[in-house]
């Protein structure tokens, strides 16, 4: 059985919302268009909007303390640069991330469905990096063999968005990722090179449909494989359309 793209996922603004999205063009060295390319400062945050760049998860509102995020999802408007938000609780938004009055209407819009016992959004931001864990521009992938096989071991049916990937491929053995470090894909018209396995956090713990912590994710990825890791990061080492059900080939 060949490996094939099954999903293709955009976060524009980083932990708040998530698009699925039939193809992407994706630009040697850079992240999926439209992918953290805002993230929302905390009350905390050393984020300096004089000088902005690239900063580290802990200064941003994240899944992993607020977990009422991960239910948010969001639909980009390309054409008029604006995204609309949906969360179960909330009324949705739509705004101009780049407007200070749509960033401040956004940030008054989580608060509600923010951990008030954590620091509390702050600011919407963005540098000429997106906001990728990563210190270098990042496109993640996960394998949906090995996120069943966690589901099996969890014992109920798990989202794969709780993993909050760019591209989920069907077809591979499960963990086969984890011996594709150094090693290149060719998905489409692009290649990627495969950087490093992603370790995870306490936002794969929760439902992204009610943002309720319902699985213990880490502790069956530990307990059970040994590890705390799922999924890697690549970078685009040569530019190309992809597109859902593209073929993915391990080149070398």
């Amino acid at each position: 059985m060949s490996a094939n793209v099954a999903h293709i996922w955009r976060h524009p603004i980083k932990s708040h919302g998530r698009e699925e999205i039939s193809e992407a063009f994706l630009t040697e060295g850079k992240c999926l268009p439209w992918d953290r390319v805002w993230a929302v400062a905390h009350e905390r945050s050393c984020f300096d909007v004089e000088r902005p760049s690239w900063q580290p998860p802990n200064e941003f509102s994240r899944g992993a303390k607020s977990p009422r995020l991960q239910a948010i999802t969001v639909y980009v408007d390309e054409r008029l640069g604006k995204l609309t938000l949906s969360h179960p609780d909330c009324v949705d938004i739509t705004i101009d991330p780049n407007d200070q009055g749509g960033a401040n209407l956004l940030v008054q819009w989580v608060m509600p469905i923010s951990n008030g016992a954590r620091m509390l959004p702050s600011r919407l931001v963005r540098a000429a990096q997106p906001m990728t864990d990563t210190d270098f521009q990042s496109i993640s992938i996960i394998n949906l063999a090995s996120h069943r096989e966690i589901e099996g071991k969890v014992g109920k049916p798990l989202s794969p968005n709780r993993w909050r990937a760019n591209i989920h491929v069907d077809g591979w053995e499960p963990w086969a990722e984890k011996d594709m470090i150094g090693k290149r894909l060719r998905i489409g018209d692009a290649e990627l090179e495969i950087r490093e396995e992603i370790t995870r956090c306490m936002a794969t713990t929760v439902n992204t449909e009610t943002g309720e912590r319902d699985a213990d994710t880490l502790g069956t990825l530990n307990k059970t494989f040994g590890h705390q890791e799922m999924g890697v990061y690549a970078v685009v080492v040569n530019s190309g359309r992809i597109r859902q059900q593209d073929t993915v080939e391990v080149l070398s």
